[in-house]
């Protein structure tokens, strides 16, 4: 499987999304500093590996923190929490994984300082095995809603490199063929930053699961042609009415599977799902670098001057999501009762842990 993030005794190691797929790339970051730009810079991406990435980062930055006194320790410590917190906005998991370091560190402020760092990384481990064994059953339940045969089309990546590892999306269609189903992933490109012909291709030529690349244009037309059968997306934050926040060009995917009676699938950990957040308009959005639109491996593509939109993600009303699929379970409309009912038995599982 492909290593996405790992933890070492050297550092926390990435592998480079940047650098994909003509290179495999791997950075050790022995800073939390070094992490939080890996996240700013999309080193790494995806909502649960970003979720995973910040809880390593703040595992690494106690760990090499230097302070000798409690109160010094937590200072330094929300310092750590804050540098991580202010490097992408739209993505809930960095703020749960967040969440969560602080719980842990809260319930250990009596503790030796040593035991509370060793504590911290083994919750970042513990939050790293998690995702994937979240991904697995992900994968499980996703798999008994994809077709027999035929084409289904994802956008972005939501896939291994997207997570701690196996994927969420493409978790979906691994587990499907997995189980024999006969399945051609059609991979939208995903401007601007192409995550989809970059990321999604590649790791899907690795499984051997046949894989066409068309541009975000094609989508209709290869609807319209009977090739997509089922549409499955990943997502980066799912508010509380079941409204999805994931790669922009995913609303315009929603809205022509409507059109063409085609399921609309999301594949996303309760992580993902923040009840805070009525709807879909209280997600923030992150605008990011105009030169993501405006050059293409490098190579200047409109005129000097031009004013740029790039925006990272859009909303995709729940009325066009025909499921939303999780470790816990399938949810459907209506998704303020299901998604809520899904997020309180993960509540009760890890209580019971």
């Amino acid at each position: 499987m492909i290593q996405t993030l790992e933890w070492t005794d050297h550092g926390v190691v990435f592998i480079d999304q940047t650098k994909l797929p003509t290179e495999e790339v791997y950075v050790t970051c022995t800073t939390h500093q070094q992490v939080a730009d890996v996240i700013r810079n999309m080193v790494v991406r995806g909502a649960p590996a970003i979720g995973v990435a910040a809880a390593m980062g703040i595992a690494l930055g106690a760990k090499n923190s230097a302070a000798k006194a409690g109160d010094d320790f937590a200072h330094e410590f929300d310092r750590i929490c804050e540098s991580i917190r202010q490097t992408r906005p739209t993505a809930v998991n960095l703020f749960w994984a967040i969440r969560r370091m602080r719980e842990k560190f809260e319930s250990l402020r009596t503790q030796p300082i040593a035991q509370i760092k060793q504590s911290l990384i083994e919750e970042a481990q513990r939050m790293h095995a998690e995702d994937i064994a979240a991904n697995r059953a992900m994968g499980r339940h996703g798999a008994t809603l994809m077709p027999a045969s035929g084409g289904v089309l994802t956008h972005c990546n939501a896939g291994a490199l997207a997570t701690a590892g196996y994927g969420t999306a493409l978790g979906v269609i691994r587990a499907a063929v997995e189980q024999g189903k006969k399945i051609h992933v059609y991979a939208d490109e995903t401007r601007p930053f192409l995550q989809g012909s970059r990321l999604t291709a590649w790791e899907l030529m690795k499984d051997g699961i046949p894989t066409t690349v068309i541009s975000d244009n094609m989508a209709g037309a290869m609807m319209s042609q009977g090739k997509i059968g089922a549409i499955v997306v990943g997502a980066d934050r799912i508010a509380a009415n079941g409204d999805v926040a994931n790669k922009i060009g995913t609303y315009s995917v929603a809205v022509l599977a409507k059109e063409h009676g085609i399921p609309f699938y999301v594949a996303a950990p309760i992580s993902t799902v923040d009840l805070e957040t009525p709807d879909g308009s209280g997600i923030p959005i992150e605008q990011r670098n105009a030169r993501e639109v405006t050059h293409i491996a490098g190579k200047q593509m409109v005129p000097d001057g031009v004013e740029i939109e790039n925006p990272a993600f859009d909303v995709t009303p729940a009325k066009y999501v025909a499921a939303i699929i999780t470790e816990r379970g399938i949810a459907r409309a209506p998704y303020q009762k299901t998604l809520r009912e899904l997020a309180e038995s993960a509540r009760l599982a890890e209580k019971a842990r």
